[in-house]
This record gives C-alpha cells, sequence and structure tokens, in this order.
C-alpha cells in the first residue's frame, strides 16, 4: 500500500544540470516528464561548481586539442570515441544554455571570458559570477519551470519483462510510486563518502546503488578525484569551500609552511598539472613536513575580489584576505570520475534505464577528470539522454510491487571513518581490507526516512568503491596504492562492479560485456 502514486513517460531522480537538461529534452519531445529532488531547487553539487564550463574556444583551440588534454588526463582510461564526441558537442550546448537565459563573464573585448585550469592546454573555461558558474547553470535551468516534486527521494527501481517499470519513492507525504517506463539516474557523486568534501550533504552515492540494485554494472568507482586546493580550516569536516583551479589558472602558487613550491620538478605544467598530481604532491609535502595543509600565494591576482567573489567571502568568513593573506589548503573528495556504466546517450545495460552526469561513466573521464569538463558532460548528455528516453515512449509501465527493500547499512559517521582511513588519496592492501571488513557489518534494515536511503546508499557504494580498488594493484590517476606505486599497462582496463542476488557485489567482466 502505497500513499500516492503518478505516471510518467519519464522519471528523472535529481535536480541538477544534467537532470534538467534532459527533464527538457524529454518535454520538448512530448514526453510526460517528472522530475524529483530529494531536497531544494538549489540543493544540488552543481550549484556549488566554480570554475566553468570547459568548451572549445573559436580561436587558437580545437576539439583535437580538447580531446587530447581529456584523454591525458584520463591516464589510459578514457574512451577517445566517446570524449570526441561529447567534446564536439560542447558549444551547441552552450549555445542552448545561454538560449535559456544563462549570462557568462565578458571580457574587457566584449567577447566571451575564458581561463586556464589545470590539465587544459588552452584558455577555454568559460565562466559565470566570476566563480559562480554553476550557480547560474543551476538558475537558468530552474527558470524553465519543469514540474519537480522536492523532497521526494528514490528507494528502488522496479524493473519486469520489458526493462524499467517505475520508481518506488519515499517523501514527508509517505511513501509512493511513479509508473514509468524509463527512469533516469542524474544524482550526483558520492563526496559524502569521506569527512571532508566539495560536495553538499545530498551526495551519498544515491544513483549507484540503486542501479546496482536494479541490475546495472558500474565501473571505474575506485577514480575518486580530490580537490588539491579545498579551503582548510582546523578540524573542519563536511562539505569544505574549493579554492577553484582557476585561480591558479590566473597566476597563484601552491608553497609549503616553508616558502617553497609544492609541484616544482613534479610535473611540466606546474601548478597547473592534472588534479590528480597535484593531489599528491601536496599529499607527499604534507606527510614529508608533517603539516595538515600548503598554501596558496594568490596576492598577485589582480583584483582578486572582483574575479572571485564567492572565494573571497569563503576566505573572508574563515578570517582570511585572499589579497593580503595565503590561503590554506588541503585535498578533499571533490568527484566520482566512474560510474553507472552508459554510452554516450546515458543509456545503461537495462532497459529503460539512463544515467547522466556525475553518476555516470561514459568513458569521458577515464581515471581522472579534466577540470570543468563536468558541466560540460552534464549538459550534452543529459541532452542526449532525455532525447533517448522517447525510445521507450508507449511501452507498458506498472509497478505491482512498491514494497521498500532492507539494505545493508552502517550510519553515515562510520562509512566517512572509514572510507577516510582506508580509502583517501594513497591507499593499500591493508587499509582496503580493514574498510571492507567494518563495512561488512552493516546489518540489513528497511529504510523509512531519507536519512535511512542515504545511509544505506553510502554503505553500498562504499562496499564497491573499496572492490574496485582492492582489485586494481597498480597506481593510475586518482588511484594510487603505496604498495603498488608503479603503473601497470596490463591493468590499463576499466574495473566494472555487479551486485548478484544476494546483494553481494564483485568484480565482473569487460565494458565489452555490458550490452547497451
Amino acid at each position: 500500500m502505497t500513499d500516492w502514486e503518478e505516471h510518467a513517460d519519464l522519471v528523472v531522480v535529481g535536480g541538477g544540470v544534467a537532470g534538467l537538461t534532459a527533464a527538457r529534452a524529454a518535454s520538448r519531445r512530448g514526453l510526460r516528464v517528472l522530475t524529483i529532488s530529494k531536497g531544494g531547487p538549489t540543493d544540488t553539487s552543481t550549484q556549488y561548481a566554480q570554475g566553468g564550463i570547459a568548451v572549445v574556444a573559436p580561436v587558437g583551440d580545437s576539439v583535437d586539442s580538447h580531446v587530447h588534454d581529456t584523454v591525458e588526463a584520463g591516464a589510459g582510461l578514457c574512451d577517445p570515441v566517446a570524449v570526441r564526441s561529447i567534446v564536439a558537442d560542447g558549444q551547441t550546448a552552450v549555445a542552448a544554455l545561454t538560449d535559456l537565459g544563462a549570462v557568462f563573464d565578458l571580457g574587457r573585448d566584449g567577447a566571451v571570458s575564458r581561463t586556464r585550469e589545470g590539465g587544459h592546454s588552452a584558455r577555454r573555461i568559460i565562466h559565470a559570477g566570476g566563480d559562480a558558474t554553476g550557480a547560474e547553470v543551476q538558475r537558468a535551468l530552474n527558470a524553465a519551470g519543469l514540474p519537480t516534486l522536492f523532497g521526494v527521494a528514490a528507494a528502488r527501481i522496479v524493473t519486469g519483462p520489458t526493462g524499467v517499470q517505475g520508481l518506488v519513492v519515499l517523501s514527508a507525504n509517505g511513501s509512493g510510486v511513479v509508473h514509468s517506463p524509463a527512469v533516469l539516474l542524474a544524482t550526483g557523486g558520492l563526496g559524502q563518502l569521506y569527512a571532508c568534501s566539495t560536495n553538499p550533504p545530498g551526495a551519498t552515492a544515491d544513483g549507484v546503488a540503486l542501479a546496482l540494485h536494479a541490475g546495472a554494472a558500474v565501473a571505474d568507482l575506485e577514480f575518486v578525484q580530490f580537490h588539491p586546493t579545498v579551503l582548510f580550516t582546523p578540524d573542519g569536516v563536511g562539505r569544505r569551500p574549493l579554492i577553484s583551479e582557476a585561480v591558479r589558472g590566473e597566476g597563484a602558487k601552491l608553497v609549503d609552511a616553508e616558502g617553497n613550491s609544492v609541484t616544482a620538478g613534479v610535473h611540466p605544467r606546474g601548478d597547473l598539472a592534472p588534479r590528480d598530481v597535484v593531489s599528491k604532491a601536496i599529499a607527499a609535502r604534507m606527510r614529508a613536513l608533517g603539516t595538515d595543509h600548503v598554501l596558496l600565494d594568490a596576492r598577485g591576482v589582480d583584483d582578486f575580489a572582483r574575479r572571485f567573489p564567492t572565494i573571497t567571502a569563503s576566505c573572508r568568513a574563515a578570517g582570511i584576505d585572499p589579497a593580503h593573506q595565503l590561503i590554506p589548503v588541503a585535498p578533499a573528495a571533490h568527484y566520482q570520475c566512474g560510474g553507472v556504466v552508459t554510452d554516450t546517450a546515458g543509456r545503461t545495460e537495462v532497459a529503460g534505464l539512463f544515467a547522466a552526469g556525475e553518476v555516470a561513466r561514459t568513458g569521458l573521464h577515464g581515471a581522472n577528470r579534466l577540470a570543468s569538463n563536468s558541466l560540460l558532460e552534464g549538459l550534452v548528455v543529459g541532452e542526449r539522454a532525455g532525447i533517448a528516453a522517447s525510445d521507450r515512449r508507449g511501452i507498458p509501465a506498472e509497478v505491482t510491487d512498491a514494497t521498500v527493500p532492507a539494505r545493508p547499512r552502517l550510519d553515515r559517521a562510520a562509512v566517512q571513518a572509514t572510507m577516510t582511513a582506508d580509502a583517501s588519496v594513497v591507499r593499500d592492501r591493508s587499509g582496503l581490507a580493514d574498510g571492507q571488513q567494518r563495512l561488512a557489518a552493516g546489518v540489513e534494515r528497511v529504510s523509512t526516512c531519507l536519512a535511512d536511503l542515504e545511509d544505506a546508499a553510502l554503505t553500498t557504494a562504499a562496499r564497491a568503491l573499496l572492490s574496485a580498488a582492492a582489485a586494481r594493484t597498480e597506481s593510475r590517476g586518482t588511484h594510487t596504492r603505496s604498495d603498488y606505486p608503479e603503473l601497470d599497462s596490463a591493468q590499463q582496463r576499466s574495473t566494472l562492479i555487479r551486485m548478484n542476488p544476494g546483494a553481494e557485489l564483485y568484480p565482473a567482466g569487460t565494458l565489452a560485456e555490458v550490452a547497451r
């Protein structure tokens, strides 16, 4: 027995850039679309994105160059065909967003202003509000006025002989059912697996857990990008303000407590090396000096407060004036490079199940996401997924079993303590095994509220991540094993994780074996 029910051609789970873009695309094709969001209109990771959108500049840049930079950052695990497909659609996607009303910063010449970030060989990052690009993207998409149920969380994807049948949900109004032949997961990342993250509290890996329980494969979960420069404060936990890579793109320098460069001699691009390189350099310097942070010297950046108003406000709230003082920074969990395995139109191997944005693994990011490719992917793949969902129009869909099943779960604090200790920037066999043992203690319980659902999702995703990290006995991209410090060419492949009927997770198969 449920308290309410709805019918739709497509139900979108998540109200950020990928979800709302997909909802708009499907609505334009006449589909009945219902978007659900467990938070409010701005409780998304998109809202907090600072840097911008990576899109090929009309002069002095090329799709080939952007593809090269992306593949190089991805450390051998990008799908070059997928990369080119998504990157080549960047200008079209941004134009559509501009038509919707998004306003990007302009330079003195009246053209769209562009900056450069780590791993990029050209100034191709467009931005809005200085360092509030995500907030502007979210504002423009919210203004489209698509029907959205806020405060509603997905509990289970229901499938049948023809594929997806709909979604069981929980809300303040009780349990509900959305009958639909298509479900699109756009739930964001898994930053809340860790004690410190740039992600909002709702980034609890919901989509990864929902997809695994529905029979879809996930891949590359071991590759969690730790943003190298997050504002450090003593005993700071939870969501921490990031200091955008664009600050270094404008000339800021990373130094240690003794004033020495952190990245000199580490990479040809120095402070603008890919994020995994910079994060590991910072972690190594902190270990060597016995400190818990390094420093970012942005005193030479012209008109810092105007260019980076959001960062300036965060720093001043911590008692720091970035125009005159060094900014204390340290790495923190930032982005999920892997996720639910999809093609470049968001299709998974489960008929009627789609995924787009950070929750998905399209092949764009590989072992390490190139800066500002995330909003790009959300726009491009979100649009394509909304269009692809129209193929499910007219397929009968009915949820006949609306129960919320029992799932293994530990409380969030326990999961975060385990993952922070055992699966952070640097990992090893012993720590990963300890983490797996602790997470195995999760007790199967029925979720009755949002907090329960999030704890269960975090527990499932943590187990999957640890399984993938234990299977990858090398160091590649954002995955660093102190016991296997070298790159192993024999492991230049993605690690797939599946769930069996007994809810056990296991590495299985290759991407070529995932039929989509």
